[in-house]
Parts: structure tokens; C-alpha cells; sequence
């Protein structure tokens, strides 16, 4: 975990009253996405930051997505969205942001974002949830593990799956790597 900044404060706040409306205490909700309940209030302090997997179960188990987090932090509302507009959703130390391309309020049947992944970082782990997934990577290398089958992909590939089989990613390379990413139904 690393300490947040400011631009990543409301978060936790968020999280809290995600949770708060859920009804559910904080050792419940701990208990649930397995992490320790002071980790959990630490995140919800915006004393620190989960890794995508941690706030992927957080959300997952509240009924919430990752980018209705991040809804009224997004500047630009309408159909264009230009470099510096968009919001930028920042994981733990794993050295991944996410470039939301569409806003929470734009779409209840896709999301669309740039994966930005630094070398050697990456998902921190598999999920899997319903849904369709589709990326092209932009830039870099990418290495995308799929139901524990890994595929490495460069510049120029692109990808398909299930959203329910179990996946996560890395960058294997020494450049940063950033891929187009498009789930539906919205999951972030």
C-alpha cells in the first residue's frame, strides 16, 4: 500500500459511504474482500491505496464500480474528452493508472480506458467478473495472463475474452506500456 495523494482524496470517502449505505460494518466488509480492517480504514482515510484487485473486490462486494468513484472528479462532461480532461484513476504501488475515456455517467453497457502500466508492474493479481473484454495496446509490451494461459502481446495486438475467467496482466518490458481497454458492462 502506498500512502495517497491528494488528487486521490474522496475515495475513501466514497468507499465509506458506498459501504455505510450497504449497511455494512467495517469488519464485514474486511471480512468480505479479505483484508484486514485496519487496511480497510486506512483506505477509506485515504491513508492508503488498494491495488486494482483490492478495490476491484471492494466495489464488487458494495454494488458499485471503480469510475462512479471518480464521477464528479471528471472535468470534461459531453461526447469529446481531450488529453488532460480525462480522469485518471492511480492503484497502489503497482505502477498502473488507469485514463478513464468514458465518464460513469456516459454508458451503463461499456467502459472504455488506457491502461498505463510502468515496467514491471501490473494487475497485482487475477480477477474475474461477468462480462466481455477487448484491448489493442498502443504502446510497450503486455503480458496478459487468461485462465492461466499466458499471451504476450506488443504494439499493435489486440485481445479478446470472458470477463469470467480469471485474469490479470503485467509489463514485462523497460518502457511504459499503455493499452486500450474496453469491458462491458462497465466494471471500473
Amino acid at each position: 500500500m502506498q500512502a495517497a495523494s491528494t488528487a486521490d482524496l474522496q475515495v475513501g470517502r466514497r468507499l465509506r459511504q458506498a459501504r455505510r449505505v450497504k449497511g455494512l460494518r467495517l469488519k464485514q466488509l474486511a471480512d468480505a474482500v479479505g483484508c484486514s480492517e485496519s487496511l480497510l480504514s486506512k483506505i477509506e482515510n485515504d491513508k492508503a491505496r488498494p491495488s486494482l484487485q483490492m478495490l476491484h473486490n471492494i466495489v464488487g462486494h458494495l454494488g458499485i464500480t471503480i469510475g462512479g468513484l471518480f464521477t464528479d472528479r471528471d472535468p470534461c462532461e459531453g461526447i469529446v474528452k481531450r488529453p488532460g480532461e480525462r480522469a485518471i484513476i492511480r492503484m497502489d504501488s503497482d505502477g498502473v493508472r488507469l485514463e478513464c475515456l468514458i465518464p460513469e455517467s456516459g454508458s451503463k453497457t461499456i467502459y472504455g480506458s488506457i491502461h498505463i502500466v510502468e515496467p514491471g508492474s501490473g494487475s497485482a493479481g487475477q480477477i474475474s467478473h461477468e462480462g466481455e473484454e477487448v484491448g489493442y495496446v498502443l504502446e510497450g509490451e503486455f503480458e496478459l495472463t487468461v485462465n492461466d494461459q499466458i499471451y504476450r502481446l506488443q504494439r499493435g495486438d489486440s485481445f479478446f475474452f470472458e470477463s469470467h475467467l480469471p485474469h490479470g496482466y503485467r509489463n514485462p518490458g523497460t518502457v511504459t506500456t499503455k493499452v486500450l481497454w474496453i469491458n462491458s458492462p462497465p466494471t471500473f
